[in-house]
């Protein structure tokens, strides 16, 4: 089974930074999307930011200039850089992947979420 482990998370000022990471274990052959999400407690949950196997990244208007989402392939890791913390980026955050297994098999895998707290 592919695994997607997330660090990174914690208590931050407002205006502070974070890199949030997503390591991924297990039998990978490729990729097709790899995307960022967060939860509010009480709201649906939103999708941060996302990058394909070409290398384009798409992110959410409230973080648009903010974040930046980034892959390590040799790593098998994908990060997520914030900057400019804001309270309202207070959420937990999930790493989710999608692709196929070296067993040919479709994927599709969720990190086990990482809070972030920005907070004064």
């Amino acid at each position: 089974q592919v695994q997607l482990v997330e660090s990174g998370g914690g208590l931050v000022q407002p205006g502070g930074s974070l890199r949030l990471s997503c390591a991924a274990s297990g039998s990978i052959a490729s990729i097709n999307y790899i995307n960022w999400y967060r939860q509010v407690p009480g709201k649906e949950r939103e999708l941060v930011a996302s990058i394909i196997t070409g290398g384009s990244s798409v992110y959410g208007d409230p973080v648009k200039g903010r974040f930046t989402i980034s892959r390590d392939n040799a790593k098998n890791t994908v990060y997520l850089q914030m900057n400019s913390l804001k309270p309202e980026d207070t959420a937990v955050y999930y790493c989710n992947v999608d692709g196929k297994s070296t067993y040919g098999l479709r994927f599709n895998a969720w990190g086990q979420g990482t809070q972030v707290t920005v907070s004064s």
